[in-house]
Parts: C-alpha cells; structure tokens; sequence
C-alpha cells in the first residue's frame, strides 16, 4: 500500500486525454522553478468585460484541467477561466505529488493574473483540488474560494477509507486544507455531497468547523462524490455561492 499510493491518490494512467480547444480557448504554458512544464488552458468570458473575474480552477484527482475549464466555463460564461494540468497529468511534464501541486498552485495564480489583469479572483477546488485551493489561499491573495467536496486532511480521509492500516505513519501526499483557512478571512464557501462515498462527513464537518470566514454552506441531498457534477441542485449552489463570494 506504501508503495502504490501515489497510483491510488494520482491516478495519471485514468485521466483521460485533453481534446481540441474549445473555440476561443487559448493554450497556456508556464515552467517551475525545476524546470518541469505545466500545460494550461484559458477560456475567456463569451461577452468581454471590463471588470474581470478570474475563476482559477483546480480539478479532482482524475480530472483532465481541459474539462474543468470547460465545465467551469458552462457554469459562468461570464467570467474568465483558467486551469492547468496538474504536474504529471499529461501534457505537464513531472511527477504528481501532494507537494508539487501545493507548490505549483501559487506559479499558476502569479501567470494568470499577469496574462488576465482580473479585478477579482475566486479559486474553485473540486475534491483533493480543494485542498489545494485550500492551501493557495494561505500563499496568495485571493477574494473568494469555493470548496466542493472538501475534507480537512487528507490523510485523514485516507485513514477513514482503510481504518485498518497505520496510514499517519506512511502517508506521504498530506494535503491539510483546515489550517490554511482557520485564520484567513478569504470567504469560503463549502458544497459538500451527503452521500459522500470517498470524502466522509465528518472530514468535510471538521474542516467546516476551522473556517474562519465560511459565507456560505450546502449540502447536496442524496448526492455522491462524483455524481454531485451533473444534479441542478450542485449547478444552483455553486453559483449562488460564487454570488455570494462577489458582492
């Protein structure tokens, strides 16, 4: 189990290919500080406007980042998105690690705002990416951040899914999104899935409970980890809450 959890919590082999852009999509490239590139992608707002909001998005751990982009750009063609391929995740060159993907996240944030001039910046993390959003917000300036299907820790979620194993002793990708956020006064906003089959309930509640600045809380009935993305309930919280991060 040592050896394979990087397999287990990056699953690089199953997250399929990025297609064609989507019309009026830009591809982005930026390179670490270890010369490993990172592939990205912008979509632009359908209308331009004057007064930008940067939505920075940071998938699952099988996401491809085209499809984030894509479906974050469904939710709000009114804003600009961007997303990158996570360090490992085809085409970003590397190896995928809880380390590399909190140190990368404040390269990706520093590129797209000097590539989009946003007025406002909102990161939108989607499960292990929203303990990277998560953690983004202790490094830079953020002016919102929505979490969906979040957890405190992650080898904490871990331990929940194999109670039986020493996980703490072994476990090499923590992501901790709860201290970055119990004295940050960035808005939150959590939507969880009650019947969170990967992120257990009380991992999301005990994360719920550290937020400093939480503006806003939903939990999606009778929705799963992964099927939470297709319900109308889910599609009308996430902009409400994006809503409620910009007033």
């Amino acid at each position: 189990m040592f050896d394979l959890q990087s397999q287990f919590i990056f699953p690089t082999h199953a997250v399929p290919s990025a297609g064609p852009l989507p019309p009026g999509a830009e591809r982005l490239s930026l390179m670490t500080g270890d010369g490993k590139e990172l592939v990205g992608i912008r979509i632009p707002p359908d209308e331009p406007r004057k007064q930008r909001t940067l939505i920075l998005g940071f998938g699952g751990n099988a996401w491809n980042a085209q499809d984030v982009a894509e479906y974050l750009h469904e939710l709000f063609p009114d804003e600009d998105v961007v997303t990158f391929h996570y360090r490992g995740y085809a085409p970003s060159h590397g190896l995928p690690s809880a380390e590399a993907l909190i140190a990368d996240a404040p390269l990706v944030y520093d590129f797209a705002i000097d590539r989009v001039r946003p007025k406002h910046v909102i990161a939108i993390g989607f499960s292990i990416g929203s303990g990277v959003a998560a953690r983004l917000a202790a490094d830079r300036e953020l002016d919102g951040l929505i979490l969906v299907t979040p957890f405190d820790s992650l080898s904490a979620v871990a331990q929940s899914m194999y109670p039986w194993l020493p996980i703490g002793r072994f476990f090499s990708h923590e992501i901790e999104a709860a201290p970055a956020l119990e004295n940050s006064d960035v808005p939150v906003a959590i939507i969880a899935a009650q019947r969170d089959e990967i992120v257990p309930a009380e991992r999301t509640e005990a994360l719920r409970a550290r937020v400093a600045n939480l503006v806003f809380d939903r939990t999606i009935a009778g929705a799963g980890h992964n099927d939470i993305y297709a319900r109308s309930g889910f599609h009308e919280a996430i902009r409400e809450a994006f809503t409620r991060l910009k007033v």
